[in-house]
């Protein structure tokens, strides 16, 4: 890609503060040498195992950790560096994001006045023709408009969440996990709505654990381990046998899914606090080296992607 990216995040990590025994202090690092880019027009997928930094990603980018999380590494918005500052004012305003959890809703107001709130200009009465609009694509009744966020189900509340975000004015999206709970065709209008919002314009980060859906609607996928991008490819690298996948965890991952060989590699990912000195996914490699153990390899260009193994070809 020859563009520059709308946002950026290069060697990025997050640790949190704690206290052992009430007594000792330690940093436990969460998130190592995360790397993406999100670019105007196109979708960026995240895929991986629980615990692999997808969710915190999205958060730290959000400036919405907890007290005790130290950030470090660098983001770039439109090729500026930013801050915490600068994180707070793009925040809602030019980066939204679609949360898994009906917590985001305000418990105390309808959602069909959250969901209006979203949209930028025009008048009451065609910002709520647009919010019924919205709600009718996704399955919601008219009379959801005046439900409070206590009467959702789980897929009512994510679908009004998305409403929020698709109906905003934001350059950037954040989807940290979408789909779960959706019925099949409230999922392929959501995925449709997802590819329109790229096609004008808009930078889509999607964080996911279905990768079927995320190589039914991204341009690339980014490959999440024990916090850290193992890999960045072409969805169409995703296809057939994974053979042009670079990095052993990535074609696993594929291996492991339904409508593949349905077998899940070995062993289990490694926690924060106890992560190998050298590459993260040592213990589970069936392609590893001597040199593996020790030396933690950096993220390098290769066949039009990018991967984090010394040894790839």
């Amino acid at each position: 890609m020859n563009e520059m990216p709308v946002f950026q995040v290069r060697d990025f990590g997050v640790s949190f503060s704690q206290y052992e025994n009430g007594v000792t202090r330690r940093e436990l690092h969460v998130i190592t040498n995360l790397d993406i880019e999100l670019y105007e027009g196109k979708i960026l997928a995240v895929v991986g195992s629980s615990g692999s930094g997808k969710s915190l990603l999205a958060h730290a980018i959000l400036g919405i950790l907890p007290d005790n999380a130290v950030v470090y590494g660098r983001m770039e918005y439109r090729g500026s560096r930013i801050g915490a500052e600068q994180i707070r004012a793009l925040r809602g305003r030019k980066i939204g994001l679609i949360p898994q959890s009906v917590n985001y809703l305000d418990p105390l107001e309808k959602v069909g006045h959250q969901i209006e709130r979203s949209v930028r200009g025009g008048k009451k009465k065609e910002k709520k023709k647009k919010v019924l609009e919205m709600m009718e694509r996704y399955g919601l009744e008219a009379g959801v408009y005046d439900y409070y966020p206590h009467q959702l189900s789980g897929g009512m509340a994510r679908k009004v969440l998305l409403s929020i975000a698709l109906l905003s004015d934001c350059d950037i999206l954040i989807a940290d996990e979408p789909t779960p709970g959706l019925d099949e065709g409230s999922l392929r209008e959501v995925l449709k709505d997802f590819r329109q919002a790229a096609d004008e314009g808009k930078a889509l980060l999607m964080i996911t654990h279905d990768i079927q859906a995320a190589c039914a609607v991204a341009d690339r996928i980014a490959v999440f381990y024990a916090g850290s991008t193992l890999e960045t490819a072409d969805v169409s690298d995703f296809g057939g046998d994974g053979s042009l996948l670079r990095h052993p965890y990535s074609r696993a991952l594929l291996r492991a899914m339904p409508d593949r060989e349905f077998i899940p590699a070995a062993g289990n990912q490694p926690l924060p606090g106890n992560l190998p000195e050298g590459c993260l996914y040592y213990d589970r490699c069936p392609e590893r080296r001597v040199n593996c153990k020790a030396l933690r390899p950096g993220s390098r260009a290769l066949r039009g992607g990018r991967v984090r193994c010394d040894y790839a070809t």
